[in-house]
């Protein structure tokens, strides 16, 4: 499904720290977005909740339809700028009521190409440290949403989803290159599951890791890690950005390199399933 340039293009992952005023955050992350392209990123990615990230009940009053304010915002940022956009994640509250954990992938031209709903939510019980239940406020998606663009084939999977293996080796079989993962990824569990399980998923499935997290103090129960990074399908980290504060987190994508990978050691090919 691919459709893999010739040449390398820049990736950038943003690092920010959203609370739950909607319209700084969204200042925030167009200023980020811009200037990210101004560093010539093609691919550019949000992180988790950009919009609205705090306490559950606030998050959930702010949830939006798609079309709505920030799809519609987001849409604009990425054909204005002419880039490839994962517009993070959004609160989405669908005709029937139901809120979802929501990714948007826009195209350079402002097209909505693929909408990912997290599939796995965030039931934690960590006393002292964290304490979540995205289950009480959010539904749970189901399907996965590989899509082919000039910059490879991307797919998209949400902070909490990073745990889980399989879903990433659904998005391998649909011949992901490039994985997103927009978080909000906390400080507690960061410190020693992070960088590790970033790396074993690309790793595991030969793929370029995109992953923009959140940074600093949202509410009582979250504080999350930063530490946003890019990924080689060799496991390499490509670059990493600090603890706290705001960042932009670039990286070559090379496709080339990365069929070289994969021929040269066919992991993938190898895989038998029972």
């Amino acid at each position: 499904m691919s459709q893999t340039p010739i040449e390398p293009y820049l990736a950038a992952a943003v690092q920010m720290q959203s609370g739950e005023d909607k319209s700084a955050n969204l200042a925030t992350a167009t200023r980020l977005v811009e200037q990210a392209a101004a560093g010539g990123a093609q691919l550019v990615a949000l992180p988790e909740l950009f919009n609205c990230l705090g306490r559950y009940d606030v998050v959930a009053a702010e949830a939006e339809a798609i079309p709505g304010p920030t799809s519609d915002a987001m849409a604009d940022l990425s054909a204005r700028l002419h880039i490839t956009l994962v517009a993070g994640s959004i609160a989405e509250r669908d005709a029937s009521g139901l809120i979802y954990n929501t990714s948007l992938l826009f195209d350079p031209d402002g097209r909505l190409l693929a909408r990912y709903r997290k599939i796995h939510r965030f039931d934690v019980d960590l006393p002292g440290r964290v304490v979540a239940q995205e289950s009480k406020w959010f539904a749970a998606g189901s399907d996965v949403a590989p899509v082919a663009t000039p910059l490879g084939a991307l797919g998209v999977a949400i902070c909490y989803d990073l745990r889980f293996p399989e879903l990433f080796r659904r998005l391998s079989s649909a011949g992901v290159q490039v994985m997103v993962l927009p978080s909000a990824f906390t400080l507690h569990t960061g410190r020693d599951h992070w960088e590790v399980l970033l790396r074993a998923r690309a790793i595991e499935n030969q793929a370029y890791v995109i992953a923009p997290n959140q940074f600093g103090r949202h509410s009582p129960q979250l504080t999350s890690y930063g530490h946003s990074a890019i990924i080689d399908p060799w496991g390499r980290v490509l670059a990493v950005g600090p603890e706290t504060g705001e960042a932009i987190v670039s990286g070559a994508i090379d496709l080339e390199q990365l069929a070289v990978t994969r021929k040269q050691f066919p992991a993938l090919a190898h895989r038998r399933d029972g």
